[in-house]
């Protein structure tokens, strides 16, 4: 397998600059997610380390070796894509060794990995089947089963379980987990979905508008993240943010005034805030106590939606004083319903700190 190394790489489409002094190196071996809004440039990233665009400018090296210039089919790279694009008429083994015998491979080396990738992939019973035999899941595991038996240096996914539905989403993100740990590959995987980042990645790049906005392990970013956006992002249900307002510094730590006049003292500096800066205020869902029980400031709101998902209960909280609802994630049994009032309770250990331009501020933070 082989390492990517991106330095200061820009792309632009005519006028239009879509990435950004891009700086990443992404280690022998790791599994990388690079994860965004829609149009933030992830696929873009993903198709100028396959080679399927021109670099702009900057520098690209896998396994050591500079490759803006090397066309895609020298990369040693395999690119899985969000359609499948396997041919009709063509059996799962013609499909899956289709590029081999371009290639003029000898047939026997090309039924081997053929049979030995559909032994990872457990599709050996469906090498005679047509892709129209097939369900989807079974479609995406012969579409990677054709990079598979490349034997590339890096593998490359865009968004390919954006076309399954819910349950064939979780499965497939186990096997693609589990064919990582098999093969011991480099694999760098681009989706939108944060949930797939976080359950699949060693590291995940937050990427927006085209600017890398953080990159760190997944318990990185959900405990320490860099801005808000990041905050936002990573995390599901999201992040709550609480417009408030600073009100001083105590001890190298910051005095919040929370909407409604209650003050929270947190293990956060200040960095240069002065008294009454617009701050916010952010706190995860899991972390709002319902029903106050000794936080370090509480809120009070009425709940206006109510979501039952068995294990656990997400309650949609309106807060007269907050601009922005409340979420709260509670145990599977909870008793609220709509229109019941309820008393939010903040540990002042679980709050992060945003300036008025979304910068995280500093100190030990949530998690550490």
């Amino acid at each position: 397998m082989a390492s990517v190394l991106i330095k200061e790489l820009y792309k632009s489409f005519g006028p239009v600059e879509v990435l950004h002094d891009i700086n990443l190196d992404l280690a022998d071996g790791d599994f990388t997610v690079f994860v965004g809004p829609s149009g933030c440039g992830k696929t873009t990233l993903l198709r100028l380390i396959c080679g399927l665009e021109e670099i702009t400018s900057g520098e690209m090296y896998i396994d050591s070796e500079f490759v803006n210039d090397v066309p895609a089919a020298k990369r040693g790279i395999a690119m899985v894509f969000q359609s499948y694009a396997l041919y009709p008429h063509m059996t799962v083994a013609q499909n899956m060794g289709y590029s081999l015998r371009l290639a003029k491979f000898p047939k026997n080396q090309i039924q081997e990995r053929v049979e030995r990738a559909a032994g990872i992939l457990q599709i050996d019973h469906l090498l005679d089947r047509k892709p129209g035999q097939l369900s989807g899941g079974q479609r995406q595991r012969v579409a990677i089963g054709r990079a598979i038996v490349r034997e590339p240096k890096v593998f490359l996914f865009d968004e390919p379980l954006s076309n399954l539905d819910a349950a064939l989403r979780v499965e497939m993100r186990v096997e693609i987990a589990k064919l990582r740990n098999d093969l011991g590959a480099t694999m760098v995987y681009v989706t939108h979905d944060q949930t797939e980042a976080m359950t699949m990645a060693d590291r995940i790049v937050v990427l927006r508008e085209g600017w890398v906005e953080q990159v760190g392990s997944p318990l990185e970013l959900y405990h320490h993240p860099r801005n808000k956006f990041v905050a936002g992002f990573i995390g599901s249900p999201k992040m709550n943010f609480i417009g408030s307002s600073f009100s001083g510094a105590k001890d190298d730590q910051s005095k919040v005034e929370l909407p409604g006049g209650a003050e929270i003292l947190l293990p956060v500096r200040p960095e240069g805030l002065e008294p009454g800066a617009p701050v916010e205020l952010g706190i995860r869902p899991e972390h709002l106590i319902e029903g106050w029980q000794g936080g370090d400031a509480a809120l009070s709101g009425q709940v206006f939606v109510v979501e039952h998902l068995g294990g656990t209960t997400l309650a949609h909280v309106r807060v007269p004083e907050c601009k922005a609802r409340l979420m709260v994630q509670t145990g599977g049994e909870s008793p609220l319903r709509i229109g019941d009032e309820i008393s939010l309770g903040l540990t002042a250990a679980d709050c992060h700190l945003f300036n008025q331009d979304g910068a995280a501020l500093g100190g030990p933070g949530p998690g550490a």
